[in-house]
């Protein structure tokens, strides 16, 4: 199981979206280099200079355009979650446009109105191809909890497994390793369950702030220590410990899978009075 696999939605966004998509701006940064080269080559110190400029102006486009992909493949890919706050799909856009200008205006001896039709078609195809920044929080009613505290809550929680598994790399024990790997496999389960049903916060927010942090501060002090040094008792002890941990994070899946079917059940009771009357 990979912490990775955390929301598998049918809609038409995600079936749309593929992150390989940013991939495509960088083909333009092929020819920009040919270009520095070549003027280098002649020694033509002001076209390397002109070139280098749109090459990084490119270079730079691209990126954030990756930046801006992997932030809407999070948004889609997760249940309860915040538009992004910053558009780096627009900022991207934008970039894009003025790349386009300078490069056919400045480095390419075009006319300005040239370039500026050059670079109004790049951002028109920009968002005809990548399309547009999510702008709707994904924020659905979930009663009294507030869906902040609830996301709060998640990424602190996701936080610190992350640096368990940060940890578990500096740990050369076998079965240590793959327990911790259990562990917070099971976690990020956990954790999963409560986003796609962020009610499940109010059972399960003991096992998030007692025994997540408990694996975190274990795992920070075992990794603290140089490992030959650490006494096979200690060893010994570890693995039990961690052992009883994923018995009480199974306990932990069950109860969330009673508490959901305890609702489904409630809803069910409640058609049937509303048919009935």
């Amino acid at each position: 199981m990979s912490k990775a696999k955390r929301y598998d939605p049918s809609n038409s966004d995600l079936q749309k979206f593929s992150l390989k998509k940013g991939h495509f701006l960088y083909v333009f940064l092929a020819p920009l280099f040919l270009s520095v080269i070549l003027a280098l080559g002649k020694q033509d110190f002001s076209a390397f200079l002109y070139n280098l400029i749109a090459f990084a102006l490119f270079f730079a486009t691209a990126k954030l355009n990756t930046l801006g992909l992997n932030k809407e493949y999070e948004y889609h890919t997760t249940t309860l979650t915040k538009a992004p706050k910053t558009p780096l799909k627009t900022l991207s856009a934008g970039l894009l446009g003025v790349s386009t200008l300078y490069t056919a205006w400045i480095a390419g001896e075009e006319p300005f109105i040239t370039g500026l039709m050059l670079s109004i078609v790049a951002v028109v195809g920009y968002f005809l191809y990548y399309g547009f920044d999510p702008k709707n929080d994904k924020l659905e009613n979930i009663g009294d909890i507030s869906a902040e505290f609830v996301i709060e809550t998640l990424a602190t929680a996701r936080g610190k497994l992350a640096e368990v598994e940060e940890g578990m790399k500096k740990i050369k024990e076998p079965e240590l390793h793959k327990k911790l790997r259990i562990a917070t496999d099971k976690g990020y389960e956990i954790l999963n369950n409560i986003e796609e049903d962020p009610k499940d916060l109010r059972v399960a927010r003991k096992f998030i702030i007692v025994y997540i942090d408990g694996v975190k501060k274990v795992t920070a002090s075992y990794t603290a220590m140089d490992e030959k040094d650490i006494t096979a008792t200690t060893k010994e002890k570890l693995s039990t410990l961690l052992s009883d941990v994923e018995k009480r994070f199974d306990k932990e899946i069950l109860r969330l899978k009673a508490n959901n079917q305890f609702d489904l059940d409630v809803q069910i009771d409640v058609l049937q009075e509303q048919i009935k009357n």
